[in-house]
C-alpha cells in the first residue's frame, strides 16, 4: 500500500502556512469588509491560525501543545462576532487568492481537500458567531482534515483521537 501524504506534507512544511497566514491577514487588514473584523486581533493572531489549520491539515501539533490552543478555544474566538456570509466568502477568496501568488499546491486534488475544509470551517464559523455561548467544551478533539472525509461536521472521522 502506498504511504500517502497529509494535506500539510503535501503543502510542504509549517514556514509554508506560516507565510500563506501572514501574507493573507495582510490582505484582510487592507479590506474593507473584512478589516473592521480583525482590528483587534492579538499580534499572535496570523501564527495560531497557522499552526491550527496545519494541525488539522495533519501536521505538527504546534496550535494545540505550543500555542496552548483547542478546536473550543478557536471557536470561543468567533462566539458574538455576527460574521455575515458576505464575510465568510470574502475571507475564503482572500485566502484562496493568496494561495495562488504564493504558489501554494494547486492540483485539483488538494485544492478540493483546501476548498472542502475552508468552506466548512468558515460555515461553521458563521453559525458560532451568532451564539453568545461556545458549544464546545475543552474535551472535544481538534479537527483532521485529509483527502476526502465527507459526512457531518461532527462525525467521528473528522476527529482526531
Amino acid at each position: 500500500m502506498k504511504n500517502i501524504p497529509t494535506l500539510y506534507e503535501w503543502v510542504g512544511d509549517m514556514s509554508t502556512f506560516e507565510m500563506l497566514f501572514e501574507r493573507f491577514y495582510e490582505k484582510v487588514m487592507n479590506d474593507d469588509l473584512l478589516r473592521e473584523v480583525f482590528r483587534n486581533m492579538s499580534p499572535e493572531h496570523t501564527k495560531y491560525v497557522a499552526h491550527f489549520v496545519a494541525e488539522v491539515f495533519g501536521g505538527e501539533k504546534r496550535y494545540t501543545l505550543d500555542d496552548g490552543g483547542s478546536h473550543a478555544k478557536m471557536v470561543n474566538k468567533h462566539i458574538g462576532k455576527r460574521l455575515t456570509e458576505e464575510k465568510r466568502q470574502r475571507w475564503v477568496q482572500l485566502l484562496l487568492q493568496t494561495a495562488d501568488e504564493l504558489g501554494v499546491k494547486s492540483d485539483p486534488e488538494f485544492r478540493s481537500a483546501m476548498v472542502g475544509y475552508l468552506e466548512w470551517g468558515s460555515r461553521i464559523a458563521v453559525i458560532n458567531s451568532q451564539m453568545t455561548e461556545n458549544p464546545l467544551t475543552e474535551s472535544e478533539p481538534m479537527p483532521r482534515w485529509g483527502w476526502g472525509e465527507t459526512g457531518g461536521p461532527y462525525v467521528e472521522s473528522n476527529f482526531s483521537s
